[in-house]
């Protein structure tokens, strides 16, 4: 039964981030209207907007103009749910695992938000921060570096909020130092301030040895995948931009569900 409920819940969320990856990077409300088509504008009917089962039926187009669903509709659907079931093997029915779906639904916004869009909301990055404090106290990470600079008498909960806001803080200042150097160095912007947001949301939820490990995969993986990418497209290095909040975001489901560090 609970991985029934992770599979609907993620293709739920996974639906309603479609609309957020779609509708916030453009400032639109994720509220009104309802679901509409990209191409026509035609409101979509509740029966082709079911999660999953509508993209096959139509065959990934839309009923009124035929125009083509994007596939990412369907990718995200099913990554959604997959993590959701992930996080409940992983540590069972708690509110630990509930605070991996949390992670997960909004990294894998952010993810494709800033493929699509190069724009990490701050719905998803402000909005994932608070939700990371929160869990913190709700289903405490265990404390490792707050212990050299807390009082003993704290209790776990504290002890757990302190390891996440100093995740937060010490994370996004080193991002935000390192961007900074960079377009000293480089005269042209390196790290965008939605990379650093997200970098605080990161360390909300994995504490700062698992935000600090999130950074490191992300690095080495975008710097490989990039150089990769502009040797076969024969872009130049310096009018590339790099989707690093989407590497970032891989980095951190990587360390969450390898538990690389604690939760």
């Amino acid at each position: 039964m609970p991985y029934l409920i992770a599979v609907l819940a993620g293709l739920l969320v996974g639906s309603f981030l479609n609309v957020c990856i779609y509708r916030l990077p453009r400032d639109l409300s994720v509220i009104r209207p309802r679901s509409f088509c990209p191409a026509c504008e035609k409101p979509i009917a509740w029966y082709d907007n079911i999660p999953l089962l509508s993209y096959i039926l139509l065959r990934g187009r839309c009923r009124t103009c035929g125009a083509r669903i994007p596939l990412r509709y369907l990718l995200v659907e099913l990554l959604t749910a997959a993590l959701f079931v992930l996080a409940v093997v992983a540590f069972g029915a708690t509110l630990k695992a509930v605070k991996v779906m949390i992670l997960s639904a909004a990294t894998v916004g952010l993810i494709f938000s800033d493929l699509e869009d190069r724009i990490l909301p701050d719905e998803f990055t402000l909005g994932g921060l608070a939700a990371g404090l929160m869990m913190a106290v709700l289903a405490p990470m265990e404390a490792m570096l707050t212990l050299f600079v807390s009082p003993l008498q704290w209790g776990e909960r504290w002890l757990s909020l302190g390891e996440a806001a100093l995740g937060a803080v010490v994370t996004a200042g080193l991002l935000f130092v390192m961007g900074a150097l960079y377009e000293k160095v480089r005269k042209r912007e390196g790290m965008g301030l939605g990379d650093v947001k997200m970098a605080a949301m990161l360390g909300a939820f994995l504490g700062l040895w698992g935000a600090l490990q999130a950074l490191l995969i992300g690095s080495l993986l975008g710097s490989m995948l990039g150089l990769v990418y502009i040797k076969a497209t024969g872009k130049k290095a310096s009018e590339y931009a790099l989707p690093f909040g989407s590497f970032l975001g891989v980095g951190a489901l990587a360390v969450a569900f390898l538990k690389l560090a604690p939760v």
